[in-house]
């Protein structure tokens, strides 16, 4: 009798489990990874890789970090969920009172979800509600070319990434795109969306401050963004800064707007808000904004619910990562890393198969000059040497980005860098 055939994760996972962003006829194994522990990722068989990207973005303190488990586990044995509308709850109420006080001026009201994408859908619709409750009709929505704001309906609109949306473009709402503002391009802008603004058919205008994230980290002026703020609220434009991916130090400012004088009217966040340890999502807005809503009239409230909103112990999460925010110690690991990039960059710009690199606070970027598919067979090949290397990095076609844990150590930082060094030499 033959021995029962024991079957790898790999496989048991092939057969069930569909992931995201992935043509699995292409790409039918995913690799297992059993733990993690600060700014590594290890395998089944104990290898260990550098996650030079926080697992897109989230675990900007390190994963598992003991004062973030030890708090969401006390909050765990008193109320671990429970509806949120009608009742309320501390961890909440405690959740939104720090969130306000490193807010940009001028956001006073918290709304609760539960990822990056719905906090977007959720301002798209207070910006349309907003207008139409004051008895306007502004249908239109404004957004950057090549912005990402996530896959729902709403947030797939202001994307202008084909590759995420095609097959859907057809479904959407009515968005109009406009160029990233640079210094020399801004005024040339401006004076084309006057004209356009003058219709007063405009609602809403989303964008990601400062770096467009799935585009590739493009990078763009934050002055010439605050002269296109200041246009839209001559305009009574409704401003909907997406800070899903640069919020919570990753500019080296609280969030990407406190960089900009022209501060947003509702700002989503999501991503690093919980330290990567569960998920949820903030769409936060100014008064003036809820004042829109707070009404005797039932239908002008906002009708957006989730069953897992303002979940006890994502906000227990996120209470626990603020602190750490606020701390020195993870001031001083930003301004270190922000250090070794620049010094990295010194390196590496002039370097013959690099076309360009750019860096805001502990995100860095370069290009090669190389044309490649964003996910075509080049892009994998760099993808798989890196995990070689022992580095996780996620190339987006020809770029390849680091945005690491703040507790990310100098030998760990090296390694990374190393590793984009040595790709170089096999391209």
């Amino acid at each position: 009798m033959n021995p029962p055939t024991r079957h790898t994760l790999k496989d048991r996972d092939s057969k069930y489990v569909w992931h995201p962003l992935t043509q699995h006829k292409l790409h039918p194994h995913a690799m297992p990874i059993a733990r993690a522990e600060g700014a590594l990722l290890f395998d089944e068989d104990g290898k260990s890789y550098v996650d030079a990207i926080a697992s897109w973005y989230t675990c900007m303190y390190g994963h598992c970090h003991p004062y973030i488990l030890e708090q969401v586990g006390q909050q765990m044995q008193r109320l671990d969920q429970v509806v949120f509308s009608g009742f309320t709850h501390q961890p909440a109420v405690d959740l939104a009172e720090a969130l306000i006080d490193i807010l940009p001026f001028g956001q006073q009201k918290v709304f609760y979800s539960d990822n990056g994408s719905t906090a977007v859908e959720i301002g798209i619709k207070m910006a349309l509600q907003y207008h139409a409750n004051r008895g306007e009709k502004r249908p239109v929505l404004l957004a950057f070319e090549n912005g990402f704001h996530g896959d729902t309906f709403g947030a797939m609109s202001v994307s202008g990434l084909s590759v995420y949306n095609g097959p859907f473009e057809a479904y959407f709402l009515q968005v109009e795109r406009i160029p990233v503002p640079q210094e020399d391009t801004v005024d040339t802008l401006i004076g084309r969306l006057e004209e356009r603004l003058a219709k007063k058919d405009v609602a809403g205008f989303i964008y990601e401050p400062l770096v467009q994230g799935a585009a590739a980290m493009k990078m763009h002026s934050a002055t010439g963004l605050d002269k296109l703020l200041a246009l839209m609220r001559t305009h009574g434009v409704l401003t909907i800064a997406d800070e899903v991916m640069t919020g919570f130090g990753k500019t080296a400012a609280y969030f990407a707007s406190d960089h900009l004088q022209t501060k947003p009217d509702i700002i989503c966040l999501s991503k690093a808000l919980t330290a990567g340890l569960v998920p949820m999502a903030v769409t936060s807005c100014s008064q003036q904004v809820y004042d829109a809503f707070y009404s005797d009239e039932l239908a002008k409230g906002l009708f957006h619910g989730h069953t897992y909103t303002a979940n006890p112990l994502a906000c227990t999460a996120a209470l626990a990562g603020i602190k750490l925010l606020r701390s020195e110690e993870t001031w001083g690991q930003i301004r270190r890393i922000e250090t070794a990039h620049r010094r990295f960059d010194d390196t590496i710009r002039s370097h013959q198969k690099v076309r360009s690199t750019r860096q805001c606070g502990v995100i860095y970027a370069l290009d090669l000059d190389i044309d490649m598919e964003r996910y075509g067979n080049l892009r994998d090949r760099l993808y798989r040497y890196f995990m070689e290397q022992g580095v996780f990095l996620r190339p987006l076609g020809n770029t390849i980005y680091a945005l690491p844990p703040y507790c990310i150590s100098e030998a760990q930082l090296q390694k990374v860098y190393d590793s984009i060094a040595s790709v170089l030499e096999t391209l």
